[in-house]
């Protein structure tokens, strides 16, 4: 993601719900791809972010990794990396493997 106005706090620095919202689309992109037969789709029940560095522009790289996959539950981990290659943020995510009703 390239950095723009709209994705920073008033000090100028990258909104800190820009890296949650980063770390749990990755996740929720590696949830469907592993979801199995039985889930339709997989919803976010858990988000926690550490956030490492302040950034204020470049662009941003999001790679989630799972823990666990499971019939119910899944368990990923995210890194996001700015255009230098430095850690920005970290953070866990556990989806709900979810079937429709």
């Amino acid at each position: 993601m390239e950095i723009d106005t709209h994705h920073k706090q008033p000090f100028g620095l990258v909104h800190g719900g820009i890296n949650a919202v980063l770390i749990e689309t990755a996740a929720s992109l590696g949830g469907m791809l592993n979801k199995g037969p039985d889930s339709d789709y997989v919803v976010g029940i858990d988000l926690q972010v550490n956030h490492l560095k302040g950034i204020s522009e470049g662009i941003l790289t999001t790679i989630a990794l799972p823990n666990h996959v499971g019939n119910t539950t899944q368990v990923w981990e995210a890194t996001i990396f700015n255009d230098k290659n430095e850690k920005i943020a970290v953070g866990r995510c556990t989806l709900l493997n979810h079937k429709k009703s």
